[in-house]
């Protein structure tokens, strides 16, 4: 720089700062998972996270040679405590252990983002529900012990199930199920007081696969002008927003207006059940993509950014016990892309 002028000094860190603000509110998720006995090493895995731009990762477990692997990464991680591990961690002991073991002894080297604090539990789950909340708590003050907690977000992930199927549609009457009340209340009230935001495992495919009277191409953000949905003043030309915004509608019933939503999985297989083509999760995956880069948001949140986990990285051929779970993968186990997609 010695030469350049002051002007475009300015100009070209003008730039490079839009454009690492751009990225990094770009950068699009996507979730390893490693149920298969033909996936490539998870060194060669990160490395392929990494040729392909991909900003974020989700993995379901702290398996520690993967976050090894992402040190230096510059990867947001998405860490999930499964939900076996519930009940241990409910105690503040055991929760600042397993902070101290697996995030403060890495957090130099690996940028942590979320902690997940369970997957899809289920509210009539009397082995696991009952202590979601609870080691959500725990780890969350293991996390403010450790000075974390501004920086790592701890939530909790849920899949739709939870919703009222008879209040589902349209969005705006979107409520959680009656009996699921208990349970997810009180998660709701707490991530509202800890700011942090909701996970969710939404997935149109399946809300298409089980559902006749919805159309493939208002699965897949293709729908034309007369296949709208319309719900009072908002519009919905695709039923992904259609089903975030049904979840943003129970938020608000539960009191969570101020709780924000990060989708920690989605996505289309290609192959094993109705609809499952490489064609359609190529074009699913690519309209999202799109959609998330546009920044529009949802109709009833519109402009705000989309943080989307894209399921999954591999296919995974130990997964079931449906087939059509098999061909959700992005890439095949020889690291071959399925589709041609932009992550940045």
């Amino acid at each position: 720089m010695g030469n350049s002028t002051p002007s475009l000094v300015f100009s070209s860190i003008f730039i490079l700062l839009a454009s690492f603000i751009s990225t990094g509110a770009e950068a699009i998720g996507v979730c390893y998972g490693d149920r298969g006995d033909n996936l490539p090493n998870i060194i060669d895995v990160i490395k392929l996270y990494k040729s392909n731009d991909i900003g974020k990762i989700r993995i379901y477990s702290p398996n520690e040679a993967a976050l090894d692997a992402l040190k230096g990464s510059n990867i947001h991680v998405m860490l999930d405590i499964p939900s076996d591990q519930l009940q241990y961690l409910a105690s503040s002991s055991a929760a600042k252990t397993w902070v101290q073991t697996y995030i403060q002894s890495r957090v130099q080297d690996v940028r942590f983002r979320y902690i997940a604090v369970g997957n899809e539990v289920f509210s009539t789950d009397p082995k696991n529900a009952p202590f979601v909340l609870p080691a959500m708590q725990s780890i969350y003050n293991a996390l403010v012990e450790a000075n974390l907690h501004e920086k790592i977000k701890v939530s909790t992930a849920i899949d739709t199930g939870l919703l009222d199927p008879a209040r589902s549609f349209p969005p705006q009457a979107g409520s959680f199920n009656v009996a699921a009340y208990q349970f997810i209340n009180p998660i709701v009230s707490f991530l509202a007081q800890i700011h942090s935001p909701l996970l969710a495992n939404v997935y149109p495919y399946f809300a298409y696969a089980n559902d006749p009277n919805i159309r493939l191409p208002y699965a897949l953000f293709n729908s034309p002008p007369d296949g709208f949905v319309r719900d009072g003043s908002l519009v919905y030309d695709n039923l992904f927003t259609a089903m975030v915004d049904t979840l943003y509608a129970a938020l608000e019933k539960s009191g969570g207006r101020d709780v924000s939503i990060v989708i920690s999985e989605t996505g289309w297989p290609s192959a094993g059940g109705k609809g499952a083509t490489v064609e359609n999760a190529g074009t699913y995956y690519n309209n999202l993509l799109n959609h998330v880069k546009s920044r529009k948001g949802t109709p009833k949140r519109p402009g705000k950014d989309s943080h989307v986990y894209l399921f999954a990285m591999f296919d995974e051929n130990l997964k079931g016990p449906q087939e059509v779970e098999k061909h959700f993968g992005l890439f095949t186990p020889s690291k071959q892309p399925k589709y041609q997609l932009d992550f940045k």
